[in-house]
């Protein structure tokens, strides 16, 4: 038996919800290589230890969302998918960072306990790449700040085209014999 979890797999299954980088618990399930209901049966076994914090229901609102994302084929396939047998019978229960750390204490195996130290590795490579990504925005703001002091002029001047003419500074439209001198010149030769 393989413990090791390719870090591929697990990044795929590490959703966002609520503002919260998550794992639904039918993921968790398949990377544990237990049943979901075993894994939700351990849960609420030891339901002191997941605050709200650690773990949530998704709503109804929340599941239709995922349906329709890539990587929740297992969430399509167990929710809402028979009417009489099969499938989930409940909304799924979505783990946090912590809440998937505390599964470790509560599965007591060892493949778990594999599992877990390659889930909180995809966690920090999230966290790392959400400090690069503020870092990058930062500085896209100091280039623009940048940016609108050089072009100050030129973004002024477009905005002086933009603007409604004011009535009354319009001139009429066509020609008359007095706007030009090659006009004047013209109209003597002939």
């Amino acid at each position: 038996m393989s413990t090791k979890v390719p870090a591929r797999r697990i990044d795929a299954t590490i959703l966002a919800i609520r503002g919260q980088r998550v794992m639904l618990d039918a993921d968790l399930a398949a990377l544990y290589d237990v049943p979901t209901k075993a894994l939700n049966r351990a849960v609420r076994r030891n339901r002191e230890r997941f605050p709200d914090d650690f773990m949530f229901q998704l709503t109804t609102e929340e599941v239709q969302a995922l349906r329709y994302q890539n990587g929740t084929s297992i969430l399509r396939s167990q929710f809402g998918t028979s009417k009489g047998r099969g499938g989930r019978r409940y909304l799924p229960y979505v783990f946090t960072e912590q809440g998937v750390s505390m599964l470790s204490s509560v599965l007591r195996s060892h493949r778990a306990v594999l599992v877990n130290i390659e889930i909180m590795r995809a966690f920090v490579r999230f966290r790392a790449m959400a400090a690069g990504h503020r870092d990058l925005l930062q500085r896209l703001d100091a280039l623009e700040r940048r940016y609108d002091a050089r072009f100050k002029a030129v973004f002024e001047a477009i905005r002086r085209l933009m603007a409604p003419a004011v009535k009354g500074t319009r001139r009429p439209i066509g020609f008359r014999a007095g706007d030009s001198p090659a006009l004047r010149l013209r109209s003597r030769s002939s």
